[in-house]
């Protein structure tokens, strides 16, 4: 396992680049029980962005609590290898409304879904900024 500091070097970045890679978000909520979610993300210039619906409870507690860890893992070498990478990052929200709409709008198209299914939703989008990316596998 090698550890850096942030950035995300270019390695990271395509192997978080690749098409319709999932991630799983990990957080603490108030009583310091741990909680998982799986999210989409994008990756671009300003970094990672995840989207959720307003009320639900990993984007309340971020919002109390920004730590979290996000781990992506490539599924298409999980029988062969372990492959995955883990970024320790806090996130802030960075838009509601329109703009956080048409965020979870992109990310939809991203993943092979239909944008227009968002449409009337409160959404919320979040920017991570990486703390510690950990690098499991062979991700060149």
């Amino acid at each position: 396992m090698a550890i850096s500091s942030a950035p995300i070097s270019p390695a990271v970045r395509r192997f978080l680049a690749a098409p319709r890679r999932f991630a799983v978000i990990a957080h603490l909520d108030a009583a310091c029980t741990p909680h998982q979610a799986v999210v989409w993300y994008r990756l671009d210039d300003a970094g990672l962005l995840i989207n959720s619906l307003e009320g639900r409870r990993w984007p309340r507690e971020l919002q109390r609590d920004p730590r979290l860890a996000f781990t992506v893992h490539d599924e298409g070498v999980a029988a062969e290898r372990e492959d995955y990478v883990t970024i320790e990052a806090t996130a802030r929200v960075v838009a509601r409304g329109a703009q956080a709409l048409a965020d979870i709008q992109d990310l939809a198209r991203r993943y092979g879904s239909d944008p227009e299914q968002f449409v009337g939703q409160e959404r919320i989008s979040f920017q991570l900024a990486p703390v510690r990316v950990s690098v499991h596998g062979e991700i060149a």
